[in-house]
């Protein structure tokens, strides 16, 4: 199995009308320190897939993006987790191919990965557009409702709905 996670909103906090822009303004959101371990003990390979629309604009370099990853990873990490790999989207177009919710960063995990099989992964996020991104590409779907927590279900795009990422970790053990 494989897990592809959104960032913002699911690993972190989100921060509203605005971004994460520096290690600082980084905030592992409630319980997903202790949901990392859980889910790298499930899942073959996990990754995070991220719009990051800041780097676009102009508001945060590669650089600065990395440094913030940096220190996400090192802190999963020493909570006994796993990240495997993190695919960004810095464009500003949402017609861009590597933009959720279109599939690009799928693509990019699979060129980078050839043997996941997107029949048995499942794509955790805040939104629909995440879920979308899911569909695209042939995943399942789990909704962390965060950050929208009226988000009806059931929905056509949503199989399974959850509190937060912790809870979702635990009731996949």
């Amino acid at each position: 199995m494989y897990l592809f996670l959104d960032r913002d909103g699911v690993i972190n906090d989100e921060i509203k009308d605005g971004y994460v822009l520096n290690p600082g303004m980084f905030r592992f959101s409630e319980g997903v320190l202790e949901a990392m371990p859980l889910l790298t003990q499930r899942f073959e390979r996990i990754f995070v897939v991220t719009n990051q629309r800041c780097i676009g604009r102009g508001l945060l370099t590669v650089d600065g993006l990395q440094e913030i990853h940096a220190q996400m990873l090192d802190a999963i990490q020493r909570a006994g987790g796993r990240i495997d790999q993190i695919y960004f989207c810095p464009d500003v177009e949402s017609n861009s191919p590597c933009r959720k919710p279109n599939a690009g960063m799928a693509m990019q995990a699979k060129n980078d990965f050839p043997e996941i099989d997107f029949s048995k992964a499942i794509m955790a996020g805040n939104t629909l557009s995440d879920m979308q991104f899911g569909r695209n590409a042939g995943m399942q779907t789990v909704f962390i409702a965060t950050t929208l927590p009226d988000t009806p279900f059931p929905n056509p795009l949503i199989d399974k709905k959850y509190p937060d990422l912790l809870r979702f970790a635990q009731d996949i053990q």
